[in-house]
């Protein structure tokens, strides 16, 4: 389920891009990084346990407390990248381990902004090429774009536009 924040607390944020945070949803605590809605706004995935102990359904509204942090929590590493980064020279495992874990986030999210197999395919290669290079994040990506090929249209949250309620 994917939760938008309302603008005043998306505005209320250091960034247009991704941002970490942990707060409670109708009581329930959690640890997440928001995403950008690629129209200046934010939004969060609410996992099936967070809903549940939340005791919200879709079309639901929550009660959400926020608070920005500075520890941003690991991200999920999608698994061609994680075998990847596994079968790595041992220096690029070492970057990979020496970054933050927002320039992970941010690795990752270049990754997944994509579903074409092809060009994902590419991305994991680029991404342990420009790490063997020395990288620590990828470049040339719009941070502020809504980077999930399920859920955006042309780098904007769909259904959300200039119009925003």
């Amino acid at each position: 389920m994917v939760l938008r924040l309302p603008d005043t607390a998306s505005k209320a944020l250091p960034s247009r891009g991704q941002v970490a945070v942990h707060g409670t949803i109708d009581g329930v605590e959690f640890q997440t990084v928001l995403e950008p809605d690629g129209n200046a706004g934010h939004w969060m995935r609410v996992e099936d346990t967070q809903r549940r102990l939340a005791r919200i359904s879709a079309g639901d509204t929550a009660t959400l407390d926020i608070e920005v942090t500075k520890a941003w929590p690991e991200p999920s590493v999608p698994k061609d990248l994680a075998t990847a980064l596994e079968t790595a020279p041992d220096r690029i495992r070492a970057l990979w381990n020496e970054i933050t874990p927002m320039a992970r986030w941010e690795w990752v999210r270049w990754v997944n902004a994509t579903k074409n197999p092809e060009t994902r395919e590419r991305r994991v290669d680029v991404s342990i090429s420009k790490m063997e290079s020395g990288k620590r994040r990828p470049c040339c990506f719009n941070l502020a774009a809504c980077t999930d090929p399920d859920l955006s249209k042309n780098g904007r949250l769909i259904g959300v536009g200039d119009d925003r309620p």
